[in-house]
């Protein structure tokens, strides 16, 4: 199972790629699967339904169950946050696991990168970029730089890039 991270600050387009990236590996025949940081409190049950109801009363892990769809809540209690290998431990074995976020951890990651921003690049502070994905070529970039809005040529990138079959 391939991980690659889809990193970058917020505002900069990372959801945004990860859901277009999804059908255009799928349409190659890839099983594809996300994991996606966030800085908010995660949760799926809304206030006074039961799995969440569960959940307030101590358990430390609730399983939602239907029959399309289960999930798996587990409270942290303190312990500190899973890492990225921690948590596709945990996952079905696919082709890809994207990672959405999780930008400072040492997995290999395409940068979202948007000038407009302000922000720095992450390369090359972040040896784990293997490239940078933006709106125009970045002068000097020793790494490939794909275009944002292409998106069928970042996945072909993936592919090749991770021999998961022809581009």
């Amino acid at each position: 199972m391939i991980t690659l991270g889809i990193a970058g600050y917020s505002g900069s387009g990372k959801t945004t790629l990860v859901i277009d990236l999804i059908p255009a590996l799928k349409a190659h025949g890839l099983r594809v699967s996300t994991i996606k940081h966030t800085h908010h409190n995660v949760a799926l049950d809304a206030r006074g339904d039961a799995s969440r109801r569960l959940n307030d009363a101590g358990a430390v892990e609730v399983v939602v169950a239907g029959s399309h769809r289960w999930a798996l809540l587990r409270e942290l209690k303190g312990a500190p946050e899973p890492d990225v290998k921690a948590l596709t431990q945990r996952m079905t074995d696919v082709d890809l696991v994207l990672v959405e976020g999780f930008k400072r951890q040492g997995h290999p990651k395409i940068e979202v990168y948007r000038p407009e921003l302000g922000k720095p690049l992450l390369y090359p502070d972040d040896d784990q970029v293997i490239a940078v994905a933006s709106d125009a070529p970045i002068a000097g970039l020793p790494l490939p730089n794909l275009i944002l809005s292409d998106v069928p040529a970042i996945a072909s990138f993936i592919i090749t890039r991770y021999d998961l079959g022809p581009a």
